[in-house]
């Protein structure tokens, strides 16, 4: 089978289309034709050799896919050949077939696309991990999402709506913070213009943030704390903005006096059996509103997989609202 391979560690020349093995459903799993497969932001660092592959799982990039049921393993049931999913993956994502957990599937539902349907595990399990799982969110909280606009951004502005909470985003553009409210932000700021830290203290009235979703890390930790509330948790999910903290503004006394929780969270190195309960506990919950359209996948863009290194470079470019999306079902040159 074709897959997309990484000649050297760098930049996005070095991605190809190349064959692989074809993969085989062993127990417990189920092979993929896959149609359809997301972009996120650990695919750009495994690429740049900055996020290894996790040990003993494919090395191909790709961490969620949606596609057709063609093979069902042993031990399996519940699955039958033909079936279209979409599923969370371990890796092996960019490829033309791939075999998963079957616990990491998701039956698709009959009024999305594959295109949507490869838009939605990675993006809404982050959210849902981090917002729900982990945060505990509540109805009336104050959330704060940065990235909003980003492809977990865009999960999380529609899983605390449901929650009933108050959405507060951060963006880099104007025509990003109108999107971010068309989606059902309360209210946004753009990053460009300074800290966020006057806005979201006036847009709360002086309460702080209850929740944080953090995509940003080390840049942002000293305005977290300021603006945190009394009891305020926040979700450390990535570190666009760096991974040291300058000492001097490393305070302890907000996390002691206002009982600040700082937690942080990755979804990709979590194991499979831990992935499996995410997703059916995500699915059972969620499911339906993506069945009547209450919720759903936002694509800002499909590339054929063909044109792979355009789809890399717009993502680090940061110019996507929502995902992007490799369409396998085009012809590879």
């Amino acid at each position: 089978m074709k897959a997309v391979h990484i000649k050297q560690f760098g930049g996005t020349e070095e991605l190809y289309i190349g064959e692989s093995p074809e993969p085989v459903a062993g127990d417990g799993e189920l092979l993929i034709q896959i149609k359809a497969a997301g972009l996120n932001r650990a695919d750009i660092l495994q690429r740049a050799g900055k996020y290894p592959a996790v040990p003993g799982e494919s090395d191909i990039l790709g961490l969620e896919i949606a596609g057709v049921v063609i093979g069902v393993g042993s031990g399996v049931t519940g699955w039958r050949e033909g079936e279209r999913i979409c599923a969370l993956l371990p890796g092996g994502g960019y490829a033309e077939r791939a075999a998963i957990p079957a616990g990491m599937a998701m039956r698709l539902p009959a009024g999305l696309s594959y295109a949507e349907g490869a838009a939605i595990p990675e993006a809404f399990l982050t959210a849902y991990l981090n917002l729900v799982q982990l945060g505990s969110i509540q109805e009336k909280d104050y959330v704060l999402i940065h990235a909003g606009a980003s492809g977990v951004g865009t999960a999380a502005i529609q899983l605390a709506r449901e929650y009933g909470a108050r959405v507060l985003v951060t963006a880099g553009s104007e025509e990003k913070l109108l999107y971010c409210q068309e989606l059902g932000a309360d209210s946004g700021w753009n990053y460009r213009q300074g800290s966020f830290v006057p806005w979201l203290m006036e847009t709360t009235h002086g309460h702080g943030s209850d929740l944080v979703l953090d995509l940003v890390g080390a840049s942002y930790f000293a305005d977290h704390l300021a603006s945190a509330a009394v009891g305020g948790r926040i979700i450390l999910v990535g570190m666009t903005g760096g991974s040291k903290v300058p000492m001097d503004t490393f305070d302890l006394n907000p996390l002691l006096m206002k009982r600040i929780s700082i937690i942080g969270s990755t979804l990709r190195s979590r194991s499979r059996e831990d992935k499996i309960r995410l997703t059916q506990q995500f699915w059972r919950s969620m499911g339906p509103k993506f069945a009547d359209g209450s919720i759903y996948p936002v694509i800002d863009r499909i590339f054929p997989w063909s044109h792979v290194r355009d789809a890399h470079e717009m993502m680090e470019a940061n110019a996507n609202k929502g995902k992007i999306i490799l369409d396998i079902t085009a012809d590879a040159e």
